[in-house]
């Protein structure tokens, strides 16, 4: 690859087209395309990009802090050029990376080696330096008119991937220093002369040094829980959908990931979390179940919940109402019937009958897991934890009206007092 070096511009003549290859090879080109790939606007215009730079359309690259620049031809070889802008990092920033990197030898020696390992990445971004870009960091800007990246940015990223993959320095260049200074840098603080021990200072026991560099700080407090889940930002565009993406779809899948994310973080946080088995994943038709029991979807996004828990409107509508409940739990109740046989047997009735006072017991009718009260429209169904769930009859199907209760009278006293009996 041949370059031409001033120490402030670097310029890579062009490459040959690309057919039959990856644009990135490295972990660090392809975090860069994902940059480039996730902000754009448009998917076409990104796909333009990817079949310019592999037909070899794009001309030489100059790259120089914040800047990377080149003239890309059209199909019909009409020429533009395209400019790609990413923020350079402030003074402070480089003497915080330099520090990091003296720090560990092997980033030192990574980078002399041209390699960006992740660790190397890692621990700039814990000491609030960016060595990647991420979502919506690259600007672009070409002479075609596009507001937003156009195939010429597109195909340009595309090829400084290659690029990248042959020389982690380019990507230093463009966050503001050269390679000669950067290694200038880490150079200088290597030749530091150590400090000096007097005469006599008594040393540390190696032993001991080694031991005490495995102890680690513990861990910081966990973070607070805010009060709700998140906004998601809003799909609500001028810009038409990419083929294929349904917005109202993807808003709900949205804003019911923010609820369940706020969900699962309350419960890792509540006090005897790691004392409880973690749960199950949910099935397809358990989860499209649990995003139709959020806002009301679009009839579209209904549809498809339908067909996705292999349930009609209707009884989506009923199995919505369990999840609401009880979530998995109160859905495997609405669904499932099974036999209770010995100890599970014994213990149910037993519980039956002491859960009343004397003539005060309901007749019952059992089958299976289920009790329902004779001449009421009220049934009990016991889960295999031992707990009741109460049911009531609505228009010719059995529905949960209420949560579970280790005590089947207070179960069949909420069915009881809900409304809408079927009689």
């Amino acid at each position: 690859m041949t370059r031409y070096d001033n120490d402030v511009e670097r310029t890579f003549v062009a490459l040959p087209p690309a057919q039959g290859r990856g644009f990135a090879q490295t972990w660090w080109g392809r975090a860069w395309l994902k940059a480039l790939e996730d902000a754009a606007m448009d998917a076409a215009q990104v796909k333009t990009g990817r079949r310019l730079a592999r037909a070899g359309a794009v001309g030489a690259v100059s790259v120089r802090p914040g800047r990377i620049t080149a003239i890309v031809q059209d199909r019909d070889r009409t020429a533009h050029r395209a400019d790609v802008l990413w923020g350079q990092l402030s003074d402070t920033q480089w003497d915080h990376f330099v520090d990091m990197a003296i720090e560990r030898s092997g980033h030192v020696a990574a980078l002399l080696d041209r390699d960006m390992p992740p660790h190397l990445v890692e621990d700039a971004a814990a000491a609030g330096i960016d060595l990647l870009p991420g979502m919506g960091d690259l600007e672009p800007e070409c002479d075609c008119g596009a507001w937003d990246h156009c195939g010429h940015t597109a195909a340009l990223c595309y090829q400084v991937a290659r690029l990248l993959d042959e020389d982690p320095f380019v990507l230093l260049l463009m966050r503001g220093r050269a390679e000669s200074a950067v290694l200038d840098a880490l150079q200088a603080h290597v030749a530091r002369p150590a400090e000096t021990v007097a005469p006599g200072t008594e040393g540390v026991d190696a032993a001991e040094a080694y031991a005490a560099g495995q102890l680690l700080p513990p861990l910081p407090a966990p973070p607070g829980l805010r009060e709700g889940p998140g906004a998601p930002p809003s799909l609500d565009t001028e810009a038409a959908p990419p083929p294929g993406v349904d917005p109202s779809g993807l808003a709900l899948l949205a804003s019911r990931t923010a609820t369940e994310a706020h969900r699962l973080l309350a419960e890792a946080l509540r006090d005897g979390h790691d004392r409880h088995a973690v749960a199950c994943e949910p099935t397809v038709a358990q989860d499209a179940v649990r995003l139709a029991a959020g806002e009301d979807p679009a009839p579209e996004v209904l549809d498809r919940l339908c067909a996705g828990s292999g349930r009609t409107r209707e009884a989506l509508a009923v199995a919505v109402r369990a999840w609401r409940l009880g979530g998995a739990a109160a859905l495997s109740v609405l669904d499932e019937e099974w036999a209770v046989k010995g100890d599970t047997l014994a213990r149910a009735r037993a519980v039956l009958e002491s859960a009343w006072e004397e003539g005060e017991h309901p007749s019952l009718r059992a089958r299976a897991n289920r009790w329902t009260v004779a001449d009421a429209p009220h049934q009990l169904r016991l889960d295999r934890d031992g707990r009741w769930w109460p049911y009531r009859r609505e228009h010719g199907r059995w529905v949960p009206v209420g949560g579970a209760s280790q005590d089947p009278a207070t179960a069949l006293a909420s069915a009881a007092h809900a409304p809408g009996d079927d009689t």
